[in-house]
């Protein structure tokens, strides 16, 4: 990573639950007086510190090599391409870290008893809240305000593939294929795509379809489907299965059925997101597009005819 001379500006950062810590003892103190209040964490380090931990928890190898010839606006244009943040939010924020932000009277603070988490868990606790507000969004893409919770999957950084398709059938016949998707059922469509998927995963050192499934015709959270874990089941509205394959990143495959009014038809809503690790996240994902795009669209199509037309609980 080419970075400017900021990167080894000091700074002394704090996790987001700590400065909640502090604002909440804060509104309780009933001193009277105005007082000013540095915090801090307790680990002074410099920006590329914070992002060398960073890519040492999520697996990633990155040699930072400072030149003094990138700009502020140039550093926004950089952080426009490979991050969801817009270049003007970027720049402002590279502008502040020209600056120590250091806390040079730590006597205040100690007031509220909070003791900040150093670097490595703050960095720890924020990848795994991460991880936890993806599911809390696709769950919400479940609901009556997906279209926003996709909007926000997107604009977090996540790559997807979202599609839905008709079923004229109830709920409980049309949410059928998903129940029973994976194992001796196969994926209904492209089988030799998922096949091929698994014998390169098992390449890897991973775990392919070896697992299959514990039942065919049930299915709870932890259960394992060939290379997948369910993580969230609703009974004929939806189940979400997060990939426990090698691949540079994380993944998640989500169906969700939205009941007709009136005698409507059901919609069926299939969505593949995938949060890439690093650069070598969004090639594979850019290559994996093609097919993507004819695996994941003959599924939908599959899944809706088999909702449809036949007989609740075969696999013909």
């Amino acid at each position: 990573m080419v970075c400017p001379k900021w990167v080894a500006v000091k700074a002394q950062p704090i996790a987001v639950g700590d400065v909640l810590a502090y604002l909440v003892a804060a509104a309780e103190d009933e001193t009277s007086r105005s007082v000013v209040c540095e915090i801090g964490g307790p680990d002074v380090v410099s920006y590329g510190d914070i992002m060398r931990e960073y890519a040492r928890q999520r697996g990633l190898k990155r040699l930072l090599i400072p030149v003094p010839l990138l700009t502020p606006r140039l550093s926004s244009l950089w952080l426009r391409l490979v991050t969801p943040l817009y270049a003007s939010v970027g720049r402002w924020l590279i502008d502040g870290m020209r600056n120590q932000t250091i806390v040079m009277d730590p006597e205040p603070a100690r007031r509220y008893g909070v003791k900040p988490r150093g670097l490595m868990e703050a960095v720890f606790e924020a990848t795994r809240q991460r991880g936890e507000r993806i599911e809390a969004l696709l769950a919400e893409a479940a609901g009556p305000n997906a279209g926003a919770a996709l909007t926000a999957l997107g604009a977090s950084g996540c790559l997807m593939d979202h599609r839905e398709t008709v079923v004229p059938a109830s709920p409980a016949r049309a949410f059928d294929p998903v129940r029973r998707i994976g194992g001796a059922n196969g994926y209904y469509y492209g089988n030799p795509l998922w096949t091929l998927r698994a014998w390169f995963d098992r390449l890897l050192g991973g775990i392919g379809m070896r697992r299959g499934r514990r039942d065919q015709e049930s299915c709870v959270v932890g259960d394992a489907v060939d290379f997948w874990r369910v993580v969230a089941f609703e009974p004929d509205r939806r189940l979400t299965l997060n990939a426990e394959m090698k691949m540079p990143g994380r993944a998640w495959l989500q169906f969700d059925l939205v009941p007709g009014n009136d005698g409507e038809p059901s919609r069926l809503r299939q969505t593949a997101l995938f949060d890439p690790r690093g650069l070598l996240g969004l090639i594979y994902w850019a290559l994996m597009l093609p097919a993507h795009a004819f695996i994941f669209r003959g599924m939908l199509r599959a899944i809706a005819l088999r909702g449809a037309y036949q007989t609740p609980g075969s696999n013909r």
